[in-house]
C-alpha cells in the first residue's frame, strides 16, 4: 500500500487555500491548512508532515522567515514555496535556507501535485537510506511531462 504524503498548506488568503486544499483533497492528499507562519510553526510542533506548500508573501510572518524557523525545528522537511511575487533575489534565498521548490501563482493543480510527489519520494528515499547528505539522495525519476 502506498503511503498517502501528509501535507501542511500554508497560504494567508483564503480563497487560493481553500481550493487548493479541496483540490489536493480530492487527488488522494492529506491536507492540514493555515492562514500565517505562526500557525504552521504551531501546526508543526504537533503533528509530522512530509511536504510544506508555503506562500512567499504573507502579513506578520513571511514565508521566508517562516521557512527559516520551520528548518530550524526540522532541517530535513521538504518546503516547497508557492508565490504569486517572483523574484531572483527571494528564489536564491529559499534555495539556500532549504527550499526544494519555487513555483509560481498560478499554476497548475498538476504541477504542483508533482513537485510534492518528488519532494515525497525525496524524502522517503532519505529516510529508507538514512541520513545523508542531500548531495547523496538519489533523486526521484523525472516524470513524464
Amino acid at each position: 500500500m502506498i503511503p498517502t504524503p501528509k501535507i501542511l498548506l500554508v497560504d494567508d488568503e483564503d480563497r487560493f487555500r481553500t481550493t487548493m486544499r479541496k483540490l489536493l483533497t480530492g487527488h488522494g492528499l492529506d491536507v492540514t491548512d493555515v492562514d500565517s507562519g505562526h500557525k504552521a510553526l504551531t501546526a508543526l510542533a504537533s503533528q509530522d508532515f512530509d511536504v510544506i506548500v508555503l506562500d512567499l508573501r504573507m502579513p506578520d510572518m513571511d514565508g521566508i522567515n517562516t521557512l527559516k524557523a520551520m528548518k530550524d525545528i526540522n532541517p530535513d522537511l521538504e518546503v516547497i514555496i508557492l508565490t504569486g511575487h517572483a523574484s531572483l533575489d527571494d528564489a536564491m534565498e529559499i534555495m539556500q535556507l532549504g527550499g526544494t521548490e519555487y513555483l509560481l501563482k498560478p499554476c497548475s493543480v498538476e504541477a504542483l501535485l508533482d513537485k510534492i510527489e518528488i519532494a515525497f519520494e525525496r524524502k522517503t528515499i532519505r529516510e529508507t537510506h538514512g541520513p545523508q547528505r542531500r548531495s547523496e539522495i538519489p533523486e526521484p525519476e523525472e516524470r513524464d511531462q
